[in-house]
């Protein structure tokens, strides 16, 4: 259960620092040189600074899930379902033939 959620936190972060990253501006903007328009929702630096770190913690949160679901599922593997298995049967085994008949050969046999 917890395996299952950590995966669909882990989709969901990747879907975010994807996005993330591609609301970034590319650093080559023709030789370094940056655009002088100012983005006022961001503050005066534009977006950049928030955009880097919301970047970063986010991407720290998809390491530390890697991490997390990467040490479940080993420890997932190290366990068998075949340990689980529980042998419980009611048949009883077959007795041995009675010395009866062994008998019965030596009267008709007179």
């Amino acid at each position: 259960m917890t395996t299952s959620l950590l995966l669909i936190v882990q989709i969901v972060l990747v879907i975010i620092l994807v996005i993330a990253v591609l609301l970034q501006k590319s650093s080559s903007i023709g030789l370094g040189a940056y655009s002088g328009s100012n983005e006022s929702v961001f503050g005066a630096k534009g977006p950049n600074s928030f955009l880097a770190k919301a970047t970063f913690t986010i991407g720290f949160l998809f390491v530390i899930n890697t991490i997390t679901l990467g040490y479940m599922y080993s420890q997932a593997a190290q366990s068998s379902v075949v340990d689980e298995v529980v042998e419980d049967t009611n048949i009883a085994a077959p007795a041995l033939p009675i010395a009866a008949p062994a008998a019965k050969e030596e009267n008709s046999s007179k």
